[in-house]
């Protein structure tokens, strides 16, 4: 039985108004997109109001459309590591020398310094991390933001994305390598 409409609660026709910057923020930050940030709150008040009828009163409107988010989000990830992954650049495969089977020297990391306070304190780093995060694959990117963007647990990304846990530490291990390559080359050589 579906609790009743107080005075004091809001109208269905009032939560888009009243939840949608609360709704776009936490999808933003949750995919570091505006664009998709908009579209996953679109697509949450469309389910919203699809069923509608099921919303019982037992949590509040807002309650109920952010977990109705939550599982969009997580939908939108799927989908994204879904997506074959293209190895077609050697950069990843700069870090071993193919005829040795080992290691290359050269691509040992560097001593980062953080000599001027904490790095992701400055802005300038942060773009170059930025452009490195997006030249990663879409399903390594996704793995990453995942697992320490929003601090899930490795075993709640697989069972969200579908993937075995042999896969995702191979995408985090192939993506922390190309991540870090990728900021030595594009912040701590230039500074």
């Amino acid at each position: 039985m579906r609790k009743k409409q107080t005075m004091s609660s809001p109208l269905p026709v009032d939560w888009v108004s009243l939840y949608i910057e609360d709704l776009h923020k936490w999808a933003r930050h949750k995919t570091s997109s505006s664009e998709v940030a908009s579209d996953l709150v679109q697509d949450t008040f469309l389910a919203a109001a699809e069923k509608f009828c099921s919303f019982k009163g037992e949590s509040s409107p807002k309650t109920w459309l952010f977990s109705i988010l939550n599982h969009k989000i997580t939908d939108y990830y799927r989908k994204k590591i879904k997506q074959p992954v293209s190895i077609d650049n050697d950069s990843l495969y700069g870090f071993f020398d193919k005829s040795t089977e080992r290691w290359n020297k050269e691509m040992r990391p560097g001593n980062w310094n953080e000599t001027d306070g904490h790095l992701l304190d400055n802005d300038e780093f942060q773009s170059i991390l930025k452009l490195c995060m997006d030249a990663l694959p879409e399903k390594w990117s996704t793995c990453v933001k995942l697992k320490y963007l929003t601090e899930k647990k490795g075993e709640e990304i697989c069972q969200d994305l579908e993937i075995s846990p042999t896969n995702f530490w191979q995408i985090i291990h192939r993506a922390k390598l190309q991540l870090r390559d990728c900021i030595e080359n594009g912040w701590f050589k230039h500074t």
